[in-house]
This record gives C-alpha cells, sequence and structure tokens, in this order.
C-alpha cells in the first residue's frame, strides 16, 4: 500500500482547493441537473457562476 506525501502542501493550497471542490463542483452540477430539467436560465446562471469561480480559483493560484 502506498501512501501520498501531503506535507508539502501549503495551508493555502489546501484552503483553495477545498473552495473548488465545496462551490465550483456543486455550481456545475446543479447547473446540469437544471439543464435537464429544462431550466435553461438558471442551468446557465449555475454554471456560469460556476465559471466565475474558477476564474477567480486561477488568478489565485497565479498570484501565490
Amino acid at each position: 500500500m502506498t501512501y501520498v506525501d501531503t506535507s508539502g502542501l501549503s495551508a493555502h493550497m489546501f484552503i483553495t482547493v477545498l473552495l473548488f471542490l465545496l462551490v465550483i463542483a456543486p455550481l456545475v452540477s446543479l447547473g446540469v441537473l437544471r439543464l435537464f430539467q429544462s431550466r435553461r436560465q438558471s442551468g446557465l446562471l449555475l454554471i456560469g457562476g460556476g465559471i466565475a469561480v474558477y476564474i477567480i480559483f486561477q488568478l489565485i493560484i497565479a498570484f501565490t
């Protein structure tokens, strides 16, 4: 059995990845669900919100 070495992972990186997992992924998945429910406007808004948070996430990563 192998283990992943997380000793080099900073707290800042951990928090940003946690933000990604708790905010961006649910927004996009809820958006896709709304699209399947034929609620096009709310689905596209949720996906757009997920993309906006992703861009902010990328900016944070680029400047740290």
